[in-house]
């Protein structure tokens, strides 16, 4: 059990502190405000706790689908909140677009990875035995993912700008196609999307349930046997934000040049 919550909390840990070192570190190389990027984590936040208090209910909905539609409507809108922001950071005057998809993306964020931490603790409540054990192993799977958030941070916000730009967008390109895998397979759970055979298994070189199948999971929305959908989606989406993180690099290449 304790290797199991280290696991499970690192693979949330992870995903949340991956996306907020990214866009804190483009909102200072874009000098914007700090106030609506922590009003945002405020934000998230408390709309985790209430989405977590209220998950018994929310899951009856949609013929007891709810919790997988909810989340993976929260994937896609972080999905189109990245594309916007990558959008607008190749265009003047950026700040009002870029400034509510950054708050877009950290909201989503949080309510989704925090509240399913909430959640994942609330099961052991009154289990006294196991509850201890589901902490320590939330603490440590929490210290090591938000470690590594930190050391991504000062990694990427010490770079010179052009690859600090060249270094976020990147990162902004490989979640917003996890997003869209994870939220595909969210529906596909639902029944929304049909099923269909995976096209590959290679849960036999890298397991699911391994730390580093949850921190690719995080990264890359890896799945062992996707379905052509899955596939589909991930690499349409890379394709599009690719394309547009392409764009807007070369506009601050002119203006760094300049």
């Amino acid at each position: 059990m304790l290797i199991n919550s280290v696991i499970i909390i690192l693979r949330e840990v992870f995903e949340a502190a991956l996306i907020v070192s990214v866009l804190l570190v483009l909102s200072q190389k874009l000098q914007l405000p700090r106030r609506y990027f922590l009003s945002s984590l405020g934000l998230g936040g408390v709309l985790s706790i209430f989405y977590a208090r209220h998950i018994a209910s929310i899951s009856m909905f949609f013929d007891g689908v709810g919790q997988e539609i909810l989340n993976a409507c929260m994937h896609l809108m972080t999905f189109i909140c990245l594309l916007f922001l990558i959008f607008s950071m190749g265009r003047r005057p950026y700040y009002k677009t870029t400034v509510w998809a950054i708050a877009g993306c950290l909201s989503a964020t949080l309510v989704g990875e925090g509240s399913e931490i909430i959640i994942y603790i609330q099961g052991f409540i009154g289990n006294e035995q196991l509850l201890e054990t589901v902490l320590a192993g939330s603490f440590i799977g929490a210290g090591v993912g938000f470690s590594v958030g930190v050391f991504m941070y000062y990694l990427m916000i010490n770079l010179r700008p052009r690859k600090g730009v060249a270094v976020c967008l990147v990162a902004l390109v490989l979640i917003s196609a996890s997003m869209t895998t994870q939220a595909f397979q969210l529906l596909i759970q639902a029944d929304i999307l049909i099923s269909q055979s995976p096209l590959w298994n290679t849960s036999s070189w890298v397991s699911e349930g391994s730390v580093i199948g949850q921190i690719l999971y995080a990264l890359l929305g890896y799945e062992s046997t996707p379905t052509p959908i899955q596939v589909g989606g991930y690499f349409l989406s890379l394709m599009l934000s690719s394309a547009l993180a392409f764009k807007t690099f070369k506009t601050f290449e002119w203006e760094m040049d300049e």
